[in-house]
């Protein structure tokens, strides 16, 4: 592996990415984020979103790392990557924050110029990282998600109705996280049954791996942070960055069956927020990489390459 120093540690095999290894990288002074990195070719960063961790590309990394260098990290606060305070005004799960994470990862691979894919809040992270660091992110593709921005501005009572974690998950701690800590299964069946539009797509073994990591109490501290920043701090950044736009190509693509797609003409949002902007809907719900891996999968490569 290219750019391997000291801090990076390997950590074995990937159960869930066929071929690939998993490491920890220390980012930041006491800071670690986990990824599992694979093949060979331009390097690829893939960033999960809530529920999940990396293991939501289980399906598509193996096809993209025939072509690329896969690199598949859990975000800060999430899977196995550290779980630091929140810190004023939830400053530590900023997106800029979350997003200077993996710049720093991909840079101790020896990556300093790469595409980047993001799901969810991943795709949230790396719209930031496309702004903050215009000279690491080559290409951008962001699945099934509108601007934050857009979303709180636009929200009505089928949006908060719809996405009620949104709302829910923002309230001051600890309530959000004593109630989901009263049945984290429960909890989580419901939040990714309620978005994937395809029985079966999270397979049983995924499931238990994600609840793996929705039992620890520190996840869930830290999901709450994730979304507590959503909706201060990351407002006011892109409130001051109102003007600015992604100057890489923009992938956008969503699942037709989802909230997203209902609700907002996706190209038209990221419009407003990027020079270059092209992408479809699939059939499917909201995790396309999970519902429709075949076909994300070949979007993804032929945008990329």
């Amino acid at each position: 592996m290219a750019g391997l120093t000291d801090a990076i540690a390997e950590r074995g095999a990937s159960p869930f990415l066929a071929g690939f290894r998993l490491v920890d990288a220390t980012v930041a002074p006491d800071l670690t984020i986990r990824a599992a990195v694979g093949g060979e070719g331009p390097p690829l960063l893939l960033l999960h979103g809530h529920p999940q961790t990396h293991a939501t590309w289980r399906k598509v990394a193996p096809v993209l790392a025939r072509r690329f260098t896969v690199v598949a990290a859990d975000l800060r606060g999430y899977g196995d990557s550290s779980k630091p305070d929140g810190g004023a005004n939830h400053i530590a799960y900023s997106k800029r924050s979350m997003a200077a994470d993996q710049v720093a990862l991909m840079r101790l691979l020896g990556h300093h110029r790469f595409g980047v894919v993001g799901h969810d809040r991943g795709g949230r992270v790396a719209h930031r990282m496309a702004l903050d660091h215009p000279d690491a992110v080559t290409r951008l593709a962001v699945i099934d998600i509108a601007p934050t921005a857009t979303m709180y501005a636009r929200t009505d009572k089928e949006f908060a109705t719809r996405y009620f974690w949104w709302f829910f998950l923002i309230q001051p701690e600890p309530l959000p996280e004593r109630m989901i800590g009263a049945d984290p299964e429960f909890f989580l069946r419901k939040h990714i049954d309620g978005q994937s539009k395809t029985p079966g797509a999270t397979e049983p073994a995924a499931f238990a791996e994600y609840l793996r990591c929705y039992r620890d109490p520190a996840t869930r501290h830290a999901i709450c942070e994730d979304y507590r920043a959503a909706a201060t701090i990351d407002l006011d950044h892109d409130a001051a960055d109102a003007d600015a736009r992604v100057t890489a190509p923009l992938l956008a693509i969503w699942g037709g069956q989802g909230t997203v797609g209902a609700l907002y003409d996706v190209l038209e949002t990221w419009r407003e927020k990027a020079r270059d902007v092209r992408g479809r809907a699939f059939d499917c719900g909201h995790t396309l990489q999970e519902e429709r891996p075949e076909e994300t999968a070949a979007e993804l490569l032929a945008f990329f390459s």
